[in-house]
């Protein structure tokens, strides 16, 4: 039996699907990308009597959730299968859109460069509970902001196989990274088969998808790519305070960009998720960590669970300003609902500040939160001890079981020992070893990860490739930042922090 939560009764969560059913066949979706507009024209939906906004009846709705897969495999960078994205499967992700980095060399909040992404990148490589990788944070610092998104996903192919979750910042910016990715493909036919990617979709709100959305899910579902439709739900702003309210205008969102995904290709891979927030009324912030955002998290990911399909939310994540008590925290009990929930790509780990600024030390941090979790969410099966008559009569005969059979046998997989980053010394062991903090322990790791990452090889014609595509869309810089070279290679010795993980898996 695997744990799992209950926020909805069926009657509620089939009121409040019918009543965004309705608000999508009566009031409609403003859909501002021109092409798109005409392909569901074409398909036969109808307009309002204005004919600004296009109709979604229940029908074509119906259909649309039908013909979504219900899970989808996503690949590697060598075309092997990496893992399946559906049924209670949790992966935890780094968040994505920031626009910092916290550097943990000199405690300073900068705009981060390609050197920040490309040791975030080599440090998430090597992370054990995080499933894949995310083009977490931008770096304009030191490239052109048309070419942004394909340099972060260059950067991110050539130090990393694992799938990656991504996003084109413009409205034409797919097509240069479907490219990027088709080079390690035969051909489109096999890009689609075995997808390397998700990519974000960002309903615009107001019942609206703009001109960048709309073409950037068009351009993906051509190229099949699989989606995550995102809207960002302010609760209390443009969508209701309340929970009820706000679920059904984050239905509305997240089904007319599946239901558009099914018109251009039916059996597109969507994702159904999301990243709510709520409007503080006195600070004016808008809080994606608030315990409301997080129900919004869940209820949601509910409804979506009832309509078999793929989710996403962003969990596992801090609006604090450090790696503190406020990080930790925020952190610790979203990634545990979002694991209890079964969220298929929880995308957060390593933001901070209203998703604004990354931090590498609390990358490290939440890798071992995410770690717990899914131990947590784990199948709870009799293992040996029940009838528990042997397990008495030992702990009878010597008082303690710590050398029975049956603990040797299954402490490995039992007992979830944490890496060095989460104290578990009593005070004696921890003052002998230097008394370090948290964060000290934190950036500790992350100097230690980064110098035991192991370099990807890429292909020299396919690096020569993907750096040209870039480089075809600068307008006034003439050159590509200069990206740090690999880590000396150094004795094996083992990666930090993996005594005691026999067994255990990256996806549950």
């Amino acid at each position: 039996m695997r744990p799992t939560l209950n926020v909805l009764s069926q009657e509620l969560l089939h009121e409040i699907l019918g009543e965004a059913k309705r608000i999508m066949a009566e009031t409609g979706m403003e859909i501002r990308g021109k092409n798109l507009r005409q392909r569901l024209l074409d398909h036969g939906l109808k307009t309002d009597d204005t004919g600004k906004r296009v109709l979604f009846s229940a029908d074509v709705v119906d259909a649309a959730i039908a013909s979504t897969p219900a899970s989808f495999t996503l690949f590697n960078r060598d075309g092997d299968p990496y893992t399946e994205i559906g049924g209670y499967n949790v992966h935890y992700v780094p968040g994505s859109s920031g626009l910092k980095i916290q550097d943990h060399r000199t405690g300073e909040t900068r705009l981060a460069n390609s050197t920040d992404f490309v040791e975030y990148a080599r440090l998430c490589d090597g992370l054990e509970h995080i499933a894949y990788l995310a083009t977490a944070f931008s770096t304009n610092d030191d490239i052109e902001s048309q070419v942004s998104d394909a340099w972060r996903l260059y950067m991110t192919l050539t130090t990393s196989k694992k799938p990656v979750v991504t996003g084109a910042f413009s409205e034409h910016g797919v097509s240069r990274m479907v490219a990027m990715q088709q080079l390690f493909r035969s051909d489109r036919a096999e890009l689609i088969e075995k997808p390397l990617s998700i990519f974000t979709i960002t309903a615009t709100g107001n019942f609206r998808y703009g001109e960048d959305s709309c073409q950037n899910l068009l351009d993906c579902v051509e190229a099949g790519i699989p989606v995550e439709i995102v809207p960002v739900t302010l609760m209390g702003l443009i969508a209701p305070v309340t929970l009820v309210g706000a679920l059904v205008f984050h239905c509305v969102d997240v089904l007319t960009g599946l239901t558009m995904a099914q018109i251009i290709r039916p059996g597109a891979p969507v994702l159904f998720g999301g990243a709510p927030a709520t409007f503080h009324m006195k600070a004016a912030s808008s809080p994606m960590a608030a315990i409301e955002a997080q129900h919004l998290n869940v209820a949601y990911v509910a409804i979506a669970k009832s309509l078999d399909l793929p989710t996403q939310a962003y969990m596992a994540l801090s609006d604090g300003k450090f790696l503190d008590a406020q990080g930790g925290g925020e952190t610790f009990s979203s990634a545990l609902l979002a694991a209890l929930a079964g969220v298929n790509s929880v995308s957060g780990p390593g933001m901070l500040d209203f998703v604004l600024t990354f931090s590498l030390p609390k990358l490290v941090f939440d890798n071992e939160i995410c770690g717990q979790c899914l131990h947590f969410v784990k199948d709870l099966q009799t293992r040996g001890d029940l009838p528990t008559d042997e397990l008495v009569a030992q702990l009878m005969r010597d008082d303690h079981l710590i050398t029975a059979p049956h603990t040797l046998e299954h402490w490995p997989q039992e007992l979830y020992l944490t890496d060095p980053v989460i104290d578990r010394a009593n005070r004696e062991t921890w003052e002998e070893t230097g008394s370090l903090s948290l964060y000290d322990r934190a950036c500790q790791q992350v100097e230690e990860r980064l110098a035991n990452y192991t370099p990807v090889a890429t292909d020299p014609a396919i690096d020569a490739a993907l750096r040209q595509l870039v480089k075809d869309g600068l307008e006034e810089q003439e050159k590509l930042p200069e990206l740090p070279p690999p880590p000396e290679p150094r004795a094996p010795k083992g990666r930090p922090g993996r005594r005691g993980r026999a067994g255990r898996r990256r996806a549950r």
